[in-house]
């Protein structure tokens, strides 16, 4: 089933990330963790839909998406980037394989990370927050997606590594073995992991050698 819907606020959130306040159809469900396909309603994107996690709460009276354009790509992600309050988006019904099972590690590329913001904020609003660790990757510090709230939740079980730069407060590289080894110590809990396709492999794979069990590595399938 799609759903015509307005955007009711845009806010820019990094350099190339914004956050979409949009409005939420009547009885419309979802569980932390999962997304939707959305399409803008003008002419020749109509039928170009894209995969979004929601990162608003299910009980909320709006829906929230947080979105990186790619300008360089020019598809959807860069026509989003131009609209405004009021224009239209097209939304399906939610699905979606990332849902919270147990205390764990979120370890998330980039964009990837937008699926945990929703689920982390139905856990700090239910109190149960504490005792989850998140490895976010990304370039540079200026891609660190609400690198504030990640801070103040989650405290010293917010670990941020950069691949293009060394800066405090920051670690640097890339997620390989070693690195899962020096901040993972149990391997028998949940694993959650999101980014782009081959680091999703890699990281899942890295997981089970280090002794995860595959059931509890919880991906988009």
């Amino acid at each position: 089933m799609t759903h015509l819907m307005k955007i009711l606020e845009i806010q820019p959130v990094t350099h190339d990330v914004k956050r979409y306040k949009v409005e939420k159809p009547k009885g419309y469900f979802f569980i932390p963790g999962q997304a939707t396909e959305v399409a803008i309603n003008k002419e020749k994107w109509k039928s170009e839909f894209r995969p979004f996690s929601f990162t608003s709460l299910p009980e909320e009276p709006h829906l929230e998406f947080v979105i990186k354009s790619y300008h360089d790509h020019h598809g959807v992600t860069n026509q989003l980037d131009k609209l405004k309050v009021g224009d239209e988006l097209i939304l399906n019904d939610s699905w979606g394989a990332i849902q919270y099972k147990g205390k764990g590690v979120f370890i998330a590329g980039g964009a990837g990370i937008t699926p945990f913001i929703g689920i982390f904020r139905s856990l700090e609003a239910k109190g149960k927050l504490i005792g989850n660790r998140l490895i976010f990757a990304n370039k540079t510090a200026e891609d660190v997606i609400i690198e504030s709230y990640f801070r103040k939740s989650l405290g010293d079980d917010f670990i941020s590594i950069l691949a293009n730069e060394q800066i405090g407060g920051h670690q640097h590289g890339m997620i390989d073995k070693d690195f899962i080894q020096a901040h993972v110590k149990d391997f028998n809990q949940e694993f959650y992991v999101c980014g782009p396709d081959q680091m999703v492999k890699d990281i899942s794979k890295i997981l089970e050698d280090l002794g995860a069990k595959p059931d509890a590595i919880i991906f988009e399938k």
